[in-house]
């Protein structure tokens, strides 16, 4: 008998492990941070004892995220992963987000097509290859300068994700925008980044980087124009992309500030 059940603290490994098969890049301390943040919005589904799928979400007030929803090749095609996303949807709903976002591949948007959502934009995959600048300290985070610059980007407060992904990382803070490089095991996130004046965004990757040979990747809004083009300079690349979706009501989005999300795509 298939069922759903909430997602624990339990199935973080095996998630974990199928994540690496399928080339994923996360983390336990994602999952306990939306454990701890939304535990409403994560669901597993299971059959006879046997994990098939799992899915999380959070909110941020007026919007929320779908990431992680992962079915075991084995079990794919029977409408698991079409159940899970319904659920998390409906959790976010419940407590009063208007707009649900997500990023999917080409090949699996069409599902989320099927369930109203709608692409407004690409989030282009960037890679490139330098060091950490570890001799600049890191700067004290300071929510409300960080947070304001954020909610142009993306329309809400998420102070929570930005507390978890700045205190884990390397902070850089202009007078109108902020870089954050999270340390990876193969390799460093840059992101969250974002840019009131587009001048400072070179000049907080600057301050960021150094000469190397460390690998560096981050995900960018392909409607930042700006970003594309600082990063071409800098030697980066693009090695693939993902259709940005919404649900619900239209947000106030505005990619030209958003250098680098927060996360790999599961956050935001």
């Amino acid at each position: 008998m298939v069922r759903s059940a909430p997602f624990t603290e339990a199935d973080i490994a095996p998630f974990l492990v199928l994540a690496a098969e399928e080339g994923w890049l996360c983390d336990r301390w994602e999952f306990e941070f939306l454990l701890r943040c939304f535990p409403q919005g994560c669901f597993v589904c299971r059959e006879d004892g046997n994990t098939l799928g799992y899915i999380t979400s959070i909110s941020y007030g007026r919007s929320g995220w779908i990431g992680n929803l992962m079915v075991h090749p084995d079990a794919r095609r029977r409408g698991i992963g079409r159940g899970l996303m319904e659920r998390a949807v409906s959790a976010l709903l419940k407590s009063g987000v208007e707009t649900v976002w997500l990023t999917a591949s080409e090949q699996g948007a069409g599902l989320y097509r099927k369930l109203g959502f709608a692409q407004i934009d690409t989030v282009n995959r960037w890679s490139g290859r330098a060091a950490l600048n570890r001799n600049v300290k890191s700067a004290p985070f300071e929510i409300e300068s960080v947070r304001a610059v954020d909610r142009v980007g993306w329309g809400d407060w998420r102070d929570a994700l930005l507390r978890v992904t700045c205190d884990r990382g390397r902070l850089y803070i202009s007078s109108g925008g902020f870089l954050c490089c999270q340390e990876w095991k193969d390799g460093t996130q840059i992101g969250p980044w974002g840019c009131l004046i587009g001048t400072q965004a070179g000049q907080l990757l600057d301050q960021a980087l150094a000469t190397g040979d460390e690998k560096l990747f981050l995900d960018v809004p392909a409607g930042n124009l700006a970003a594309a083009t600082l990063l071409s300079k800098r030697g980066f690349v693009v090695k693939g992309s993902n259709v940005l979706m919404y649900l619900g009501d239209a947000p106030l989005y505005h990619p030209g500030n958003i250098y680098a999300l927060a996360s790999m795509g599961s956050m935001g």
